[in-house]
């Protein structure tokens, strides 16, 4: 009888171990589960970057307005005074004032749109944004395409590119005014924009009538002329009539303005005069 218990006892007790164990091996496949599925996590869903597939809506890339530069403190994130990425260490500038700097471009499109910015802001591929390594963040800027003479003004808010050959990467949008996309870098020029000092805006006037439709046909012919830079009738009224002036801009680089008047002439426009904005 006493033989009987014992074996019994020593039974129930092996189902209980039993039990334990399987119990022990389920819970720890349901909590660490979890934790696999975490790290095998990306933080962007696509893998190499593109630009937008053609049948997507994209607005009119021409027509996207520059940025506009305005006075805006350091971002509160993004501008540490160094960061290390792939081993090398960046010291971050305490001012853009200043910085003029040529070398490299590239752009970055699809896989980073919708994601934040280094300084908490959305990336948008189709806002004329750009991306450095030591500038302060925000920073404005104006990039000259040296390879065709294209200029854009831009807000720099994220950090990168991190290749050696490259000094800035551009918005979508940015990189297709430049005239960049279908090479995928190009050679440029950067200068920062003092934001404390107010940017004198100006106007190439290029004819002057009493009639509203001979200015609207002469802003017919400049359209192609001008590309990406607006051309607008302005009216005055004096004491005997109204003159409908015809004027390119505004443009705030001189660089620019130099090149369209050259531009103009060359192609049998009278001389134009150049008029600041009021």
């Amino acid at each position: 009888m006493a033989r009987r218990l014992a074996a019994k006892f020593l039974s129930v007790c092996l189902i209980i171990a039993l039990s334990s164990a399987l119990s022990g091996c389920f819970a720890k496949r349901k909590t660490t589960q979890p934790e696999r599925v975490a790290s095998s996590k990306k933080r962007y869903h696509i893998e190499q970057d593109i630009g937008p597939h053609a049948k997507e809506s994209i607005p009119n890339l021409h027509l996207i307005p520059d940025a506009k530069p305005k006075h805006e403190p350091k971002s509160k994130i993004g501008n540490p005074k160094s960061y290390t990425v792939f081993k090398k260490k960046y010291q971050v500038l305490p001012s853009s004032k200043g910085y003029v700097a040529r070398g490299k471009a590239s752009w970055y499109g699809k896989k980073f749109h919708g994601y934040h910015t280094s300084n908490g802001e959305v990336y948008d591929m189709y806002a004329m944004s750009a991306a450095h390594k030591t500038l302060p963040l925000p920073t404005y800027a104006r990039v000259t395409n040296l390879d065709n003479g294209k200029s854009i003004i831009v807000k720099i808010n994220d950090r990168g590119p991190f290749h050696e050959d490259r000094i800035i990467d551009l918005s979508y949008a940015a990189a297709s005014k430049l005239g960049m996309l279908n090479k995928g870098t190009g050679n440029v020029e950067i200068k920062a924009i003092d934001t404390t000092v107010k940017i004198p805006l100006k106007y190439i006037q290029v004819g002057a009538f009493n009639q509203e439709h001979n200015a609207r046909q002469l802003a017919l012919k400049l359209k192609h002329l001008a590309k990406d830079h607006p051309v607008i009738i302005k009216h005055k009224t004096n004491k005997q009539n109204r003159i409908f002036h015809v004027h390119i801009g505004p443009i705030a680089d001189e660089t620019i303005i130099d090149k369209l008047k050259t531009k103009l002439i060359s192609n049998n426009f009278p001389n134009p005069v150049i008029v600041q904005q009021k």
